[in-house]
């Protein structure tokens, strides 16, 4: 890209976020001049990437940890409402000839096993509470083995008949290669005359005279440099850094903590014909959200797959695809003692954590057998997945606190935003991208398309 020049809109990313945020733009007028940026060889090589993350298309359904209170399912039923707009948009594209749904979305039940009294008890009040919502008309309860393994045969077979066990399963779950939607999002941007940069690697966002914003780095010939009135940061585990480097004081106080995970995957087709659903359990205490136990089917590039983890890793990444020195790169005077706390309040959470690192493959398979008593040690592979940059906010007193889900930054001028934070993050785009836009309004010319 030639130095200095000026477009409408900057993406910095190319994972789900930045495509779809850009798909809704270009959608709405083929004029606006819409550049994306990433660092890497392609779009959607990280967190967007099907095998960083589970593909569950965050509904609600068996997310145990978006409802610790039982009597209380708003959470839960506010994140299925968010990925039924999410649905609604990729139909409204498919039925514009723009999206083809069957290359990244695909049914699979979801299901909640649990073992135990508590855990029984528990799972049979959030049924109880739930289903009575239109959203979870269809979930059904169940403690009958022969019902349960109906539903999910290898978690039923080999376990001892005296075991009590639970279950729930909404028909209506789904996997998604979110690495394909964004890869579709992507040509839809660029089919009405948006700019895909790849391998250029922003270093810098800063204020210029005129007050737009110079996103500039390096890429394979040097230096480049765009400039934008608006600009949006979708870089993952990066964003944090280029929106402190852009010195927006929302931002000010916070920090993330890297948090990395593997999966066992079979491949062995005669099991994975065996299991359709995505099987979610209890969190272990101190686990984060994202290590809540699950087996699930897997369909990516058309070829079926079990997964099951996630089990922590550690690196100071905050991409996969990263440097060692990401983290230490947002470390601020002002978000130390932010981390610090934070730390200092999830003891149980560091715990795990080690606990996680020191496990061996024995125990990791000992942990796989729990939802697949049968499972034969030798079909499973170790993989690596994505690395997450959990985010870290400041209290009223300044103590640190662990953020679940995901958080919207937007400056006060409106001119610059970016998305810190994980999960249900990708299932969700749609309603926080609309969210973006409501509050950008006459800044890209979308009041009608937001509204």
């Amino acid at each position: 890209m030639n130095e200095h020049q000026a477009v409408d809109i900057v993406l910095i990313g190319g994972g789900i976020m930045s495509a779809t945020l850009g798909a809704m733009l270009a959608v709405q007028e083929r004029t606006r001049r819409i550049v994306i940026i990433e660092r890497a060889d392609d779009v959607a090589t990280e967190s967007s990437q099907a095998w960083n993350n589970a593909g569950t298309g965050h509904s609600g359904f068996c997310e145990l940890n978006y409802m610790p209170d039982p009597t209380d399912g708003a959470a839960a039923i506010g994140i299925a409402e968010q990925f039924q707009l999410s649905r609604r948009w990729w139909d409204r594209l498919a039925a514009q000839g723009l999206l083809d749904q069957s290359t990244f979305l695909h049914t699979a039940a979801h299901m909640d096993v649990v073992f135990g009294d508590r855990d029984i008890a528990y799972l049979r009040r959030r049924f109880e509470t739930l289903h009575r919502d239109p959203m979870f008309a269809h979930l059904e309860y169940s403690e009958d083995p022969a019902t349960i393994a109906g539903w999910a045969p290898l978690v039923m077979e080999g376990r001892a008949a005296d075991e009590r066990v639970a279950a729930t399963r909404h028909p209506g779950g789904t996997d998604i290669d979110f690495g394909v939607l964004t890869s579709a999002l992507v040509r839809i941007i660029t089919d009405r005359g948006g700019r895909l940069l790849l391998r250029h690697d922003v270093r810098a966002v800063a204020r210029a005279a005129d007050g737009s914003w110079r996103v500039s780095g390096r890429n394979a010939e040097g230096v480049f440099d765009v400039r934008a009135p608006v600009v949006f940061v979708g870089a993952g585990g990066n964003a944090l850094r280029l929106l402190q480097r852009a010195k927006i004081p929302e931002v000010r106080g916070y920090g993330v903590l890297p948090v990395g995970a593997a999966f066992l995957r079979c491949s062995d087709p005669y099991v994975v014909a065996r299991h359709d659903a995505k099987v979610y359990g209890q969190a272990p205490t101190g686990a984060p959200p994202m290590s809540v136990p699950h087996l699930d089917k897997r369909v990516v590039d058309g070829d079926g797959h079990l997964m099951f983890g996630p089990y922590a890793t550690f690196s100071t990444k905050l991409l996969k695809h990263g440097r060692r020195t990401d983290f230490f790169t947002t470390l601020r005077w002002h978000n130390v003692a932010v981390l610090a706390t934070a730390v200092w309040s999830n003891l149980a959470l560091v715990r795990y954590l080690i606990g996680q690192l020191l496990a061996g493959r024995r125990r990791r398979h000992a942990h796989l057998r729990r939802y697949y008593p049968n499972a034969d040690p030798g079909q499973w592979e170790l993989i690596t997945a994505g690395q997450r940059a959990q985010l870290v906010t400041p209290d009223a007193r300044h103590r640190g606190v662990l953020r679940s889900g995901t958080e919207l930054v937007v400056s006060a001028d409106g001119t610059i935003a970016g998305l810190l934070g994980a999960s249900p993050g990708a299932s969700t785009a749609v309603p926080i991208m609309i969210d973006l836009l409501q509050r950008w309004g006459h800044r890209v010319g979308t009041d009608h398309l937001a509204s």
